[in-house]
């Protein structure tokens, strides 16, 4: 039993970090009734991954609840019985198949990100938060709900290696190395699209910035861990954590 522990505690916390995200995301009202998941792989070294109930407001989700299936769509794990939501099976197993540096995969219908998804210029890199973002979000073009596994082949491709995608006329979609990388990139990407909508509505003449500082600027998000000497945890994420314990003591099911 002794030598199953590291394991175990690791297993863990995957699944309380996933359920973090979900009741995260409810929090900042990035949800959409029982619509929209997150989805995180099981374990290092398989093809399985854990996603949400079908059925369960994101609120309502927890680290024991969540349903373990594989890239073919095979339940492996449901303790509730509830099955998932097949459009999320197709746009998460498709990224987490053809991606193995990505560990969760993010996706919502904000109003903000839908409306930002809509317009033909996309996602602008106007202020720092949307900086983030320069040269690194991908575009798919809309096919209707995605139930045709067919779609899986060309939203891969769209995105590439890129982390963000904008999924035309219907949302947003975040790619991480871990849980809390993921959930981050969505929050600054809303807020990104919050701004934009905004300064849009203002009716005022827009400053923007060339390609050049937009680009160094998302490097120094990229190195922003580095420079301060974080190797091996996550300070934000562990707030926000701290955060989710205070308010909801319930996540772990």
């Amino acid at each position: 039993m002794v030598t199953d522990a590291p394991h175990d505690t690791a297993r863990q916390a995957a699944r309380r970090d996933l359920a973090a995200a979900y009741r995260l995301i409810a929090h900042f009202g990035l949800d959409d009734s029982i619509y929209t998941h997150i989805s995180a792989r099981a374990e290092a070294g398989k093809e399985h991954f854990l996603i949400n109930p079908y059925g369960y407001r994101f609120e309502e989700v927890t680290a024991a609840n969540l349903v373990t299936i594989d890239l073919e769509g095979n339940v492996i794990d449901d303790p509730e019985g509830a099955g998932v939501n097949k459009a999320g099976f197709t746009i998460h197993s498709a990224i987490h198949e053809a991606r193995p540096d990505v560990h969760c995969v993010l996706h919502t219908h904000s109003v903000a990100g839908v409306a930002v998804s809509c317009l033909e210029e996309g996602l602008l890199p106007l202020n720092q938060w949307s900086m983030e973002f320069h040269g690194r979000t991908a575009y798919h073009d809309y096919e209707g709900i995605a139930l045709d596994l067919a779609e899986r082949e060309r939203l891969v491709a769209d995105l590439g290696d890129k982390p963000i995608m904008v999924l035309r006329n219907h949302g947003m979609l975040v790619c991480g190395r871990t849980v809390g990388e993921a959930f981050k990139r969505m929050h600054n990407l809303e807020r990104s699209c919050q701004a934009q909508l905004a300064l849009m509505g203002s009716g005022m003449k827009v400053r923007r910035v060339d390609d050049a500082l937009a680009e160094h600027t998302a490097r120094q998000y990229e190195q922003w861990d580095s420079d301060h000497g974080v190797t091996d945890h996550d300070p934000e994420w562990d707030a926000y954590l701290r955060l989710l314990k205070r308010i909801q003591p319930d996540l772990e099911g």
